[in-house]
């Protein structure tokens, strides 16, 4: 009987270790391919037309600042075991009220766009008419959150999802031959440095911005994975995010990189995708679509989910029905999308509210890693508070930025 006890409680480990490595990797992809989203793509498509070979330098920029704002948010949130919201309370009462709302709102409106880029990859691959395609890929995005424990399903969607997405961008980085030599030493030595300043602001704003930067650390919490105890898989789980998120990055610079040297001037209106073609014909074009139904898809589910696991501790009642909120939350993007057809303004202001809020959900994260209140006896890395206060300049120089965008809102 002792035997057959010790042989159910090995089993119960292995099974307990097991869904932990998946949960990990389920916060890693989640992360990842929310900063993955429809417009990263067309970012990196319309930048590297622009700068060429230089933008390599913008791209290692932001995966530096994308390690010093994931690290840290990933550190504080997984040792003290409390969401974005909870910590900003307990730093400024209030304040963690005032950021959820903010980061909802802001997700709503960019889980429009994620909705509206995953129709097109859909409508690339079809030939459906656009709103069809808006409907099923809100269909789809609802079904994940069907299931009762949709937390393994996130993480198993997310990683097959995002695999995807680095092969099919992996072979197009080889079909058009980008020039290597000259993208590593265009890193450290870009022509004009002057002008990348832009195009980093609006990328970092891009990846790491309202809810994206806690994407991951929330799916751990989900997880249980916290506690200083943890310190060792919650560091994993950031660093296996930023290898994931970068490589994609890399991938899709040299890919479009390889297409634009050779002359080709990319349609305004859709440059990740005319890159695509130009660069394997059809077969690029289809791809392209994978990509972008892959990358629409991902970021619905991580906007939906961080979104409201930033308004859940405000009221009972949202924490308790927290699927049907997820699930409203993506009927009310699918709906939006489908009638406005294409909301720039909208996605104006949800880049405007990530512009404003990153300097403080960074901010904030900096002064609770100095709390005992919070982290206990954990010892926050200095060069960790370093580069999280270099963020919070750069992303307040972007919050300022921001306000002339919402100012075009007004008018």
């Amino acid at each position: 009987m002792s035997e057959e006890r010790l042989i159910v409680e090995e089993e119960k480990k292995k099974k307990g270790k097991s869904s932990h490595a998946s949960a990990l990797f389920g916060a890693a992809f989640i992360m990842a391919t929310s900063a993955i989203g429809p417009g990263f793509l067309t970012q990196t498509a319309t930048f590297t037309q622009q700068f060429a070979a230089s933008f390599a330098f913008v791209i290692i920029v932001s995966v530096l600042l994308d390690v010093g704002a994931q690290v840290n948010v990933w550190r504080i949130i997984g040792v003290s075991g409390m969401r974005g919201q909870d910590i900003a309370n307990k730093i400024v009462p209030g304040l963690g009220h005032f950021v959820a709302i903010l980061v909802a709102l802001g997700g709503l409106a960019f889980n429009i766009g994620n909705v509206g880029g995953a129709a097109l990859g859909l409508n690339v691959l079809t030939g459906m008419d656009i709103k069809i395609c808006v409907i099923i890929s809100g269909l789809i995005g609802l079904g994940i959150f069907l299931n009762k424990d949709a937390g393994p399903v996130i993480d198993k969607v997310t990683k097959a999802l995002g695999m995807m997405m680095i092969l099919i961008v992996g072979y197009m980085a080889f079909v058009t031959k980008p020039p290597i030599g000259e993208a590593i030493f265009r890193t450290f030595a870009p022509e004009n440095p002057g002008s990348l300043v832009f195009p980093t602001i609006t990328l970092l704003g891009g990846t790491v911005g309202g809810y994206i930067t806690f994407a991951g650390g929330h799916r751990l919490i989900d997880a249980g994975i916290t506690g200083e105890e943890n310190i060792k898989e919650i560091n994993k789980g950031a660093v296996m995010g930023i290898v994931i998120a970068s490589i994609m990055r890399v991938l899709l610079f040299l890919a479009i990189l390889g297409v634009v040297v050779k002359g080709v001037q990319l349609d305004p209106s859709n440059p990740a995708a005319s890159a695509f073609q130009h660069g394997a014909g059809m077969v690029g074009y289809k791809f392209f679509g994978l990509v972008l139904l892959a990358a629409g898809l991902t970021s619905v589910i991580g906007a939906a989910y961080t979104s409201v696991s930033f308004l859940k501790t405000l009221h009972p009642s949202i924490n308790k029905h927290e699927r049907h909120w997820i699930i409203g939350f993506i009927v009310a993007s699918a709906t939006i999308m489908t009638i406005l057809g294409k909301p720039a303004k909208l996605l104006i202001l949800a880049g405007s509210l990530n512009g404003l809020i990153l300097p403080i959900t960074i901010g904030v994260i900096l002064l609770a890693a100095k709390r005992k209140d919070i982290v206990g006896d954990y010892k926050h890395p200095t060069w960790m508070l370093v580069l999280g206060l270099l963020i919070v300049l750069i992303a307040g120089y972007a919050g300022v930025m921001s306000l002339s965008k919402m100012q075009m809102l007004i008018h």
